[in-house]
């Protein structure tokens, strides 16, 4: 039987914009016994049925450095022990993704040849970053980098119309949506400069329920906590469900909503995946590289004043200029596109 190792993404979007990857590496490899090396952070989204196996990653500890590398060095031994690996794919670009399965063994190393590690891989294939990140996964499928398709077009040429969490998250306990008519906000972001302010989405989240009647439901990690406890301060009616749960177990609240609105944020993509409508108010970001695509419709509202889009996570500017091109999108424009988008069905 081939084994295959893969190191999947670290990041909620990134590992949601792998799943056609996934999806046709199964295809491609239907009898191999395929072992997947993740972080904690994305251990609930993992595909089942595409994959055999979940190894968790060591926690990074910060100001620990030598400690964290020692214990890197120890998995990759472990990697090793469960060996051997015929074949290992990495959808990271970072040099210690490649060194740790450099030492677990794998005989052929398929990445891109980025951050100084090329001599780490014996299949290694130039990067090219203006290509989206869900076809740059897709075109590690291959030694020559070639895919077949593009990404964009899975959902329409590729094996599947629609995703189903029963399948593939079937450990997640799903969250029980409301019975009212509801829409789900996603007000969180892990980057500041692609972060709307809440006072925007309180305001969006008032004329949506006083004029359409839906009940806002708040979504995300613990991080969000903050944020529903502002919106609560301002005296919005809404279901909470910040910081409970996991990913996964969101899938049923996505799939039953009438619309999401979100941040350019992990659970974004997610809402897109689960066949959710999304509005998205998109900030520092490229969507060229990072849109969602999935089953579901996706509308994002972008400002592109002229720094537009550094796709930092932080703004440079410190003075008026600084988040512009968030601060340029206003909650009428996303209510307008709503309600152009998604209540004129």
């Amino acid at each position: 039987m081939k084994r295959i190792l893969v190191r999947a993404p670290n990041w909620i979007g990134d590992q949601i914009l792998a799943y056609p990857f996934y999806r046709m590496l199964r295809d491609r490899h239907p009898k191999a016994w395929i072992t997947v090396v993740c972080p904690e952070s994305v251990q609930d989204i993992q595909f089942k049925g595409l994959i055999d196996e979940v190894l968790i990653l060591p926690k990074k500890r910060s100001g620990q450095t030598l400690r964290s590398y020692w214990k890197l060095f120890r998995f990759a031994r472990f990697l090793k022990r469960k060996g051997p690996w015929d074949l290992s794919i990495l959808l990271p670009n970072s040099f210690g993704s490649a060194l740790v399965f450099r030492l677990a063994g794998a005989r052929a190393r398929r990445g891109y040849i980025a951050d100084a590690r090329g001599f780490l891989l014996n299949e290694g294939i130039a990067f090219d970053p203006s290509v989206h990140r869900s076809e740059s996964y897709l075109r590690l499928l291959t030694p020559e980098g070639g895919a077949g398709f593009e990404a964009v077009d899975f959902w329409v040429k590729g094996p599947e119309r629609d995703f189903d969490p029963y399948v593939r998250w079937p450990e997640a306990e799903a969250v029980e949506p409301p019975e009212d008519r509801y829409f789900i906000v996603a007000p969180g972001s892990n980057a500041e400069a692609r972060r709307w302010d809440i006072s925007r989405f309180a305001e969006l989240m008032e004329e949506l329920a006083s004029r359409r009647r839906l009940l806002p439901v708040v979504v995300g990690g613990p991080r969000e906590r903050a944020l529903a406890e502002a919106l609560k301060k301002r005296g919005i009616r809404f279901e909470d469900h910040t910081g409970k749960g996991t990913v996964a177990s969101l899938w049923k609240l996505f799939q039953r909503a009438e619309f999401a609105v979100c941040n350019d944020s992990g659970l974004a993509h997610v809402a897109a995946l689960c066949g959710c409508p999304v509005q998205i108010v998109w900030g520092a970001g490229d969507p060229k590289r990072t849109r969602p695509i999935g089953p579901a419709p996706v509308q994002l509202k972008i400002h592109p004043v002229e720094c537009w889009p550094c796709e930092r996570n932080g703004c440079r500017f410190e003075d008026e200029r600084r988040n512009q091109c968030l601060k340029g999108i206003r909650p009428g424009h996303i209510l307008e596109e709503i309600e152009n988008g998604y209540l004129s069905r």
